[in-house]
């Protein structure tokens, strides 16, 4: 009989039979934790950029996104944000949906999801910042 978590004092137990290391929770915990630092010193310049977008018309956003630092804070912001809420709603399915084959479908869902909103995002501030 292999030895049960110090938590699981009813060997009986199901659910505490099948609580062993994963393996990834501690990499997920701080990517989880260092995008949201990012975020929180991202957020700043992020809202300064917006505030100096609102109002204008294309040709202006497209000047203000053209210069490689504003660009570049938009990107990573983007960037750390889907990796952020990837991770975030990966800990919810992996905690919530109880069904295996549903499970790996929502989790591989939640991935190109994920792609899909960044690569979507930087590509929108590339097309502006190029002014096309």
């Amino acid at each position: 009989m292999r030895s049960l978590p110090s938590f699981c004092s009813n060997p009986t137990l199901s659910i505490c039979a099948g609580t062993l290391p994963a393996g990834s929770g501690t990499s997920d915990f701080w990517r989880q934790r260092i995008t949201g630092v990012a975020m929180t010193l991202l957020i700043l310049p992020v809202i300064v950029v917006i505030m100096i977008l609102l109002g204008r018309n294309q040709a202006g956003a497209a000047q203000i996104l053209g210069s490689p630092l504003i660009s570049l804070i938009m990107i990573l912001f983007i960037i750390s944000s889907a990796i952020h809420m990837k991770i975030g709603m990966q800990v919810v399915i992996e905690d919530y949906v109880q069904n295996e084959k549903l499970k790996l479908v929502t989790i591989m869902a939640n991935n190109f999801f994920s792609i899909a909103v960044a690569l979507a995002a930087i590509f929108a501030i590339f097309k502006l910042a190029s002014g096309v």
